[in-house]
């Protein structure tokens, strides 16, 4: 008894093949003929080199020193904006950090965002009001603000 088999065997290696075959044609005419290291040639890659060689040298590290200066002083930035109490100690770690590449960082943003819990306790009040009148004081010894004699009445 030689049977015939059945069509559904028959028909499961015919559509691999119906599928395999674009996907090789298309493999084909997109794969490279040849390959060029780049696009310009002769003076014209000579000077795009040594403009990409001054980048990666001069230009990208002078970016990353200021990317990374920057960053290190936001907590000395965010200490003034809240008049913490700490500013000047803060502003201190936030130095230190920079010397130390950054290990210290992180502790010098927690301390801008921590409340000054000692500080409210001995002085009434969280905020430093003395970060505030920095101007003030220059105004006074221009002799734009008011003056005041020895006795604390206005002279």
């Amino acid at each position: 008894m030689n049977a015939a088999s059945p069509p559904i065997l028959t028909a499961r290696p015919r559509s691999r093949c119906v599928a395999v075959l674009p996907l090789t044609l298309l493999g084909a005419v997109l794969f490279p003929q040849s390959a060029h290291a780049s696009l310009f040639h002769g003076e014209t890659l000579d000077a795009v080199a040594n403009g990409i060689s001054w980048v990666v040298i001069v230009i990208a590290p002078m970016i990353g020193i200021a990317v990374f200066w920057l960053v290190h002083i936001l907590p000395e930035k965010i200490a003034h904006k809240k008049k913490h109490p700490q500013t000047r100690a803060i502003q201190c770690l936030c130095l230190l950090s920079l010397c130390f590449g950054g290990l210290l960082w992180p502790i010098a943003w927690l301390w801008a965002y921590s409340k000054p819990v000692l500080h409210k306790l001995a002085y009434g009040t969280d905020v430093d009001e003395s970060l505030d009148h920095h101007g003030e004081d220059e105004k006074e010894e221009k002799g734009v603000g008011t003056k005041f004699s020895l006795t604390g009445g206005k002279a």
